[in-house]
């Protein structure tokens, strides 16, 4: 079984998933950040591939992946590093990135060696929905792989069944329209959104993403749907602390509560 639809059918709620830019703050990183996450008891992860024009991402999350460019990361060096990471976790693992970096790398290509390395899922958040469904999606079934959408307080109803039915494996439920970046709290409004999205009872389980950093909302997050994705709380926790299992330990303080 695909180990990302495992987590979710054990009905496990308040799940963590923890971005992070592959290359950084060095190259070589990759692996011992995974392990490092798997440790101290993270759900998911997330996988970020650098680009040089991230257009989802906020200032800490782009200025990271321009440093791991920097640093010679590549897909073709990501995948190197990744061919032994079913010997030190069994966690879920996606790939997120842009489609300009996958068609560079040929989209069946990149699904084929997604595969090979035990990649579970891809969230490329720009790719149109309908090409998405028309092109790819033939080709993420082939090689049995999840491939999460994103909604967005801005997407009509309509269209959330549409990118419902479309995704696999889970929605990224987007906090806000706007890129990403740790916040201190939700507002009414955004938690109106979260409830509105579970009231909707979609065929996939959500996870809330944006500006998710301490345990006020990840608890705000968690509360509709089945828990949080953090990324430029962590990625800037990585630049802060001398040491990634110190930067670990430090978000998970944070959001936990401990």
């Amino acid at each position: 079984m695909n180990r990302i639809d495992r987590l979710f059918e054990t009905g496990k709620k308040n799940i963590l998933s923890i971005y992070f830019t592959a290359g950084f703050p060095h190259l070589n990183d990759t692996v011992e950040i995974i392990k490092t996450l798997d440790s101290e008891g993270v759900d998911m992860l997330e996988i970020g591939v650098p680009f040089s024009d991230p257009m989802a991402d906020g200032p800490v999350i782009q200025h990271s992946s321009g440093t791991a460019l920097k640093n010679g990361m590549s897909q073709k060096v990501l995948f190197e590093q990744l061919k032994d990471v079913r010997k030190v976790t069994d966690m879920p693992l996606i790939l997120m990135g842009y489609i300009n970096t996958a068609m560079q790398f040929g989209f069946e290509n990149l699904c084929k060696k997604a595969v090979e390395v035990g990649i579970d899922g891809f969230i490329i958040p720009d790719i149109p929905l309908d090409i998405y469904k028309e092109e790819y999606a033939p080709i993420v079934k082939k090689y049995d792989l999840r491939f999460i959408l994103l909604v967005t307080p801005e997407t009509p109803e309509t269209r959330v069944h549409e990118i419902d039915e479309a995704s696999t494996g889970f929605v990224y439920m987007v906090s806000s329209a706007s890129t990403t970046g740790a916040q201190q709290s939700f507002n009414d409004k955004k938690q109106a959104y979260f409830k509105k999205i579970e009231d909707m009872h979609l065929k996939n389980p959500t996870l809330v993403g944006f500006g998710v950093s301490n345990k006020e909302t990840f608890d705000a997050a968690a509360a509709h749907s089945r828990g949080a994705i953090i990324g430029s709380a962590f990625v800037k926790a990585l630049e802060e602390h001398a040491t990634i299992k110190e930067a670990a330990e430090s978000l998970i303080s944070k959001v936990k509560g401990k």
